[in-house]
């Protein structure tokens, strides 16, 4: 199958630079809809959904590939190849900044810059370090949601949001995660939640932004610190915007970071 149709991309703009948008769990590409367009002079715009999401080939869901970070870094530079993309800035928002790292990591010649939205190398706080969650904390939240899959999103998507006085914002987050396959979405959050990729860090040598929202629950500060210390060639950018969606709660400041890198 080709990876255009799996991952249901779309491509638009004016501007030979490729960047690639990628979403966050329980997402899809309809979250860049207001970052997006204000690329489209300068860039060539690529956008997608991670198998299981949105306007993906459901049937091409595999336990085996997708329980692991690396499934959806394939998937990525599957697109990079036939869409045959080169220098490419990769944005991703909060599991796909390490996707995206992973595949950097994997092809380094294929990417000019990554931007991270909200990145997390791993979410169980550990010895000196921290993640924002103890382990027990997590396994809470997965068996929350192998139990009740509309439950969780209700409880957890306008908490992920933030931005409790525009309530409209945590609605649009709650839709999405209601309109994932439970199954997928079961797997997807034990696959995002449980994994540790702060080895993969090491020895990543593309450009790097890291996009901080200046409170978040998923991912603290200490989380960006963590990362921008561990990738050389960083940059750490704390926005005022609260939450874990910038994209869509302070999408001018999120444009303005991510234009200024680029």
């Amino acid at each position: 199958m080709s990876a255009l149709t799996r991952n249901n991309v779309s491509v638009r703009g004016s501007g030979k630079r490729p960047i690639m948008f990628a979403h966050g769990f329980g997402c899809d590409q309809n979250m860049w809809r207001f970052v997006a367009p204000e690329f489209e002079n300068d860039f060539r715009i690529v956008l997608f959904d991670h198998v299981g999401a949105g306007g993906s080939d459901l049937s091409a869901y595999s336990r085996d590939k997708y329980a692991h970070l690396s499934g959806y870094a394939q998937d990525v530079l599957d697109i990079c190849d036939e869409l045959d993309l080169e220098d490419v800035t990769f944005v991703g928002h909060s599991v796909s900044s390490m996707i995206g790292a992973l595949a950097a990591k994997q092809r380094p010649e294929l990417f000019a810059n990554l931007v991270m939205v909200g990145p997390s190398p791993r979410y169980i706080n550990d010895d000196g370090y921290v993640g924002g969650f103890a382990a027990e904390q997590i396994e809470e939240l997965l068996a929350f949601l192998d139990s009740n899959h509309m439950g969780w999103s209700q409880a957890m998507a306008p908490t992920i949001m933030g931005n409790s006085e525009r309530p409209e914002l945590g609605e649009e987050l709650t839709n999405s995660f209601c309109r994932t396959d439970p199954e997928i979405a079961k797997h997807f959050a034990r696959t995002t939640f449980t994994s540790d990729n702060r080895a993969d860090l090491d020895g990543l040598t593309t450009r790097t932004l890291i996009l901080q929202c200046s409170e978040d629950v998923i991912a603290p500060q200490e989380v960006g610190e963590y990362v921008h210390a561990k990738i050389p060639n960083s940059q750490l950018v704390v926005l005022k915007a609260t939450g874990h969606c910038p994209n869509l709660s302070a999408p001018a400041e999120t444009i303005k970071a991510i234009r200024a890198f680029v």
